[in-house]
């Protein structure tokens, strides 16, 4: 026999629907529960359970609490038990009793408010709100500033600007806080404008952003007095340094997974003709991607011998195929072997990207039980020079 609580959560489970179809105006009322009916062969037995949960129902049902649900009850006959009733049916009438029952009652009128709001303000949301009418609820209060969000978006879909001074009347915070809800309705409402290969918000819906840094160091002064005034250590946003056009031949790239512990590899890195130099603290090499004069440089790229370093330069290769790698081999490997520390665990068992001399290091490297690691800063800076020098004839 079904239960009071049981109804109420079947009950519950409609809302969503109940909220689509009471905005595409389409009848919902009367709906049935589905509840499993009494054979008759259960009643002798458990007669006096059975009929205990009939008076319970029937004392939460509209006939004795005056509004919910309706039990409509059918006759047997029994040889030992003489006439029953049962129930044949269960069902809610009509729309207020069922809202009552559930306790939605104001939270429906709320919603019916906004979601007319809504369509009179942007009447192409329509079918957004019907497919998702729990986000209406959930930004009941919000509307206002949404909808003044969405309008301006559809009148510069496009608008190259910082969050905080887009000319829209809401609190400063209002959009970089509600950027879930926003996501999707301006998915919905411009998406064919939108970067669809984008996630970061801002970059998908064109508007400037706190962008990284990527620090560079000039290794050749003529090109830092012709390019930087004189400068040759610079940090500049990742949009800018994929606009670079330096007159330089090489490319060093010196990245590290943790922590700035290679920074006086970078900053003793000696000057070179035609060369400049890259640092990264931990910062994804998808940063670079986007820097087309890259590939018609000469890249190097120097990292730990280990199996994370392995990774990043397998990553690196996948958008430079021509990257060099430095200090990355047998030799380095084994001429600093008191100086190799344990590894972090990586699940990584197969790189596509490697040359069969580093591809050998890296599967020593996952074969090695401990001391499977040699930072770059473990590399005295006589054999970095020589190294560098000989790379770079």
């Amino acid at each position: 026999m079904i239960t009071p609580e049981e109804i109420k959560k079947e009950a519950q489970s409609w809302y969503k629907a109940f909220l689509s179809a009471s905005l595409r105006n389409e009848a919902f009322f009367p709906r049935e529960i589905r509840f499993g009916k009494i054979k008759a062969s259960e009643t002798l037995g458990s007669f006096s359970k059975i009929q205990g949960e009939i008076q319970n129902l029937k004392l939460h049902s509209r006939e004795r609490s005056g509004y919910g649900y309706v039990v409509d009850f059918i006759k047997r006959k029994d040889k030992k038990i003489g006439e029953q009733y049962f129930p044949q049916k269960i069902y809610f009438e009509n729309r207020d009793e069922y809202l009552k029952f559930i306790a939605k009652e104001k939270e429906f009128q709320k919603f019916r408010v906004v979601a007319d709001q809504i369509r009179e303000s942007i009447p192409a949301l329509d079918p957004w709100i019907c497919r998702h009418p729990f986000k209406v609820i959930d930004h009941l209060h919000q509307w206002g500033d949404l909808i003044k969000v969405c309008r301006y978006f559809l009148a510069h879909p496009k608008p190259s600007l910082y969050i905080r001074e887009l000319p829209i009347v809401v609190h400063t915070k209002f959009i970089e806080e509600n950027k879930s809800i926003i996501r999707g309705l301006l998915d919905f409402l411009i998406g064919d404008q939108a970067d669809q290969s984008e996630n970061n918000f801002e970059k998908k819906f064109h508007l400037k952003r706190d962008e990284p840094l990527i620090r560079i160091r000039i290794l050749d002064q003529k090109i830092a007095r012709k390019s930087f005034y004189g400068l040759s250590d610079l940090s500049i946003p990742q949009s800018q340094f994929c606009q670079l056009d330096l007159e330089c031949r090489r490319v060093f790239i010196l990245e590290n997974k943790t922590n700035f512990s290679n920074i006086f590899n970078f900053l003793t890195f000696p000057y070179l003709e035609a060369s400049i130099a890259v640092f990264g603290k931990g910062f994804q090499l998808e940063l670079l991607k986007e820097a087309k004069w890259l590939e018609e440089k000469q890249i190097i790229y120097w990292g730990d011998i280990d199996p994370h370093g392995f990774q990043i330069l397998s990553q690196l290769r996948s958008h430079f195929p021509h990257t060099r790698s430095l200090m990355m081999d047998f030799e380095t490997f084994s001429h600093f072997n008191e100086f190799r520390v344990d590894s972090p665990e990586i699940r990584v068992v197969k790189l596509e990207n490697l040359t069969h001399e580093e591809n050998q290091l890296f599967e020593r490297l996952l074969n090695l039980k401990d001391k499977n690691r040699l930072e770059q800063e473990k590399i005295n800076h006589a054999f970095a020079l020589q190294k560098i020098f000989k790379l770079s004839e």
